[in-house]
C-alpha cells in the first residue's frame, strides 16, 4: 500500500486536479493506495473542498489542523496519519506532478530505502532559484551536511524511514533535512518540474528568510564557533597592536594615543560583543522553545 501525504494551504483551485492527477497515477500503477490532505489551517475554501472529496472518493482522507503551523509540521501531521508500506510526501502546488510518483516507486523496488526527486530545469523564478541555492550553500558550509537545492519534499520512503523521522524530537521541524538524518539507501532521480498549477508561492521573502535562519540555527553550532574564531583573531591582533604601541611609547614616539583609532575601535568591538551576544540569545531561545516540549501540530477535525 503507497500512502500520498500532501500539505495544503490556498489550494481550493488546485485541490480537484491534485486528487484526480494522483487517482490516475496510482490507477496505472494498479496498487492500494491513501491520499492523506492535511489542512493547514487555510483561510480559503480548502477545507470544505477536502470534505467534499473525501465523501466522493474513499481513499482520500482529510484532517485539519487547529491552526497554521507551517507546511513542515503540516507534512508531519500528515506522516503520523499515513498506514502505508511506503509514503510518498508531494506539495499540492502541482510543480512536482503525481505521474512521477510511479517513476520514484519502481526505483524503490530495485532496492533503494528513499527515492528523492531531483528538479530538472527548475520553473520557479529567478529570485527563489537564487535564494535557494545561496541558502544551500551557506547551510551545506555551517551544517557540514551536504543538501542539494534541487530536492525538495517530493519523493517516497519506506515505512521504516518514516517512523524514524517521526521519532526524532526537534522543535524546529524539517523534513528534508530528517530525511538526509536518519540515514538509510537513498538516490535521486531526475523528473520533470512544472509550472505552478495557480496562484503563487505563499513564501515571501521574510517566510524564507526566518525560515533560513529557524533552520541553521536549529542545525548548527557553527555560527558560535565562527564568532569564537573571528573574536580570537581581533583579540590577537589587537595584543599584537598593542605591544606596537606600547615600545613606540616607551621610545617617547608617542605623546597622545589617536583619537580616531580609539573611537573606530570600541565601536567595532562593541558591535562584535553585540553580534556574539545577540547569537548566543538566539541559541538559547531555541533551547527554551524545545524545552518547553509543546506540539508542532494540533489536529482539529478529520
Amino acid at each position: 500500500m503507497i500512502s500520498i501525504v500532501s500539505p495544503i494551504y490556498k489550494a481550493e483551485k488546485i485541490l480537484p486536479t491534485l486528487v484526480e492527477e494522483i487517482r490516475n497515477s496510482m490507477q496505472e500503477l494498479g496498487l492500494e493506495y491513501e491520499v492523506i490532505l492535511v489542512d493547514d489551517r487555510s483561510p480559503d475554501n480548502s477545507w470544505q473542498i477536502m470534505i467534499s472529496l473525501s465523501k466522493k472518493y474513499e481513499e482520500v482522507k482529510s484532517f485539519r489542523l487547529s491552526k497554521n503551523f507551517g507546511q513542515h509540521p503540516t507534512i508531519m501531521a500528515g506522516l503520523s496519519k499515513a498506514s502505508g508500506d511506503w509514503i510518498v510526501v508531494l506539495d499540492c502546488d502541482l510543480q512536482d506532478r503525481p505521474k512521477e510518483i510511479s517513476k520514484l516507486y519502481m526505483k524503490a523496488l530495485e532496492g533503494y530505502d528513499i527515492v528523492m526527486a531531483k528538479r530538472i530545469n527548475r520553473k520557479d523564478n529567478i529570485i527563489k532559484r537564487v535564494t535557494s541555492k545561496a541558502f544551500s550553500m551557506i547551510f551545506n558550509y555551517l551544517s557540514d551536511i551536504k543538501t542539494n537545492h534541487e530536492i525538495a519534499n517530493f519523493g517516497i520512503y519506506k515505512r521504516k524511514v518514516i517512523t524514524e523521522v517521526l521519532h526524532l524530537g526537534d522543535y524546529v521541524k524539517s523534513f528534508p533535512l530528517f530525511v538526509y538524518f536518519v540515514g538509510f539507501k537513498r538516490i535521486a532521480i531526475e523528473i520533470e518540474h512544472n509550472e505552478r498549477f495557480h496562484g503563487k508561492s505563499n513564501y515571501t521573502f521574510k517566510k524564507l528568510v526566518s525560515l533560513a535562519m529557524n533552520t541553521t540555527i536549529a542545525y548548527s553550532n557553527k555560527p558560535l564557533k565562527i564568532f569564537l574564531k573571528i573574536g580570537l583573531l581581533i583579540s590577537t591582533i589587537s595584543f599584537i597592536i598593542g605591544i606596537y604601541y606600547l615600545i613606540k611609547y616607551l621610545k617617547g614616539e608617542i605623546l597622545v594615543l589617536g583619537y580616531t583609532s580609539l573611537i573606530i575601535s570600541l565601536f567595532f568591538l562593541s558591535g562584535m560583543l553585540m553580534s556574539v551576544v545577540g547569537l548566543v540569545g538566539v541559541y538559547l531561545g531555541k533551547n527554551f522553545e524545545q524545552s518547553k516540549n509543546r506540539p508542532v501540530y494540533i489536529f482539529d477535525e478529520n
